[in-house]
C-alpha cells in the first residue's frame, strides 16, 4: 500500500540523506514470544529495503514459510538458530550470514539454551508493516510471550495480505 503525500499528488519519498537510527531507538513489538525492533523500513526507504533486530528466546522463531514479494536476509550476532532450507535444516551461529529468495519455504527457531540476536534484511520493503500491525506493543521490564492457537487465525489472514504463506512442516509430505 503506497502512501501520498497530503496534497495526494503523489508518494511519499524519503528524505534526502542518510537514515540514523541510534542505539535502542525505533518501534519495537513483540511477535509469538520473539522481540522485534524496525530500524528502517517502507517509509523511511522509500520501499527499498527494510532493516529489523530480533531477538529470539530458545523454543522460538516463526513456523515454516514462504515470502512472495521480498527476499530476506539475516545476520547472527549471538547464538544460534535452526534454519529450515525448503525440508532441510542446517545451524546458523554468530557470524553467519542466511540469505532466502523470495518463493523458497523457510523457518528459523533456537533449538539452543540462550536467546539467540540477529538482523533482518528485507527488500523491498513492505514487510516490515505486518511486523507493526501483527506484533504486541513490547513492554519494558517484561518478557514477551508465545501466542495461544486463538491468535493464530487472524494473524495468518494478515500475513496472507503481505505474501506470507505457511510452508510444509517438517517431515509432513507436501499438499497437493
Amino acid at each position: 500500500m503506497k502512501q501520498w503525500t497530503a496534497d495526494g499528488n503523489g508518494p511519499v519519498q524519503p528524505k534526502q540523506g542518510v537514515i540514523h537510527v541510534p542505539a535502542g531507538e525505533g518501534p519495537t513489538v513483540w511477535v509469538d514470544g520473539d522481540t522485534y525492533t524496525l530500524k528502517a523500513g517502507h517509509e523511511s526507504t522509500g520501499g527499498a529495503l527494510a532493516f529489523l533486530e530480533a531477538s529470539v528466546p530458545p523454543g522460538c522463531g516463526p513456523a515454516p514459510h514462504v515470502h512472495t514479494r521480498e527476499d530476506e536476509a539475516y545476520y547472527l550476532l549471538s547464538g544460534e538458530l535452526e534454519i529450515l532450507n525448503g525440508d532441510t535444516p542446517f545451524t546458523a551461529r554468530q557470524g553467519d550470514f542466511v540469505y532466502i529468495p523470495r518463493g523458497v519455504a523457510h523457518r528459523f527457531k533456537n533449538v539452543g539454551l540462550h536467546v539467540a540476536r540477529m538482523v533482518f534484511l528485507f527488500t523491498p520493503a513492505g514487510f516490515d508493516k505486518f511486523f507493526l500491525e501483527a506484533g504486541d506493543l513490547a513492554r519494558p521490564g517484561e518478557q514477551p510471550q508465545p501466542w495461544g492457537p486463538d491468535r493464530f487465525g487472524p494473524i495468518l489472514d494478515l500475513a496472507d495480505g503481505y505474501g506470507w504463506q505457511p510452508g510444509p512442516e517438517p517431515g509432513r509430505p507436501q499438499e497437493r
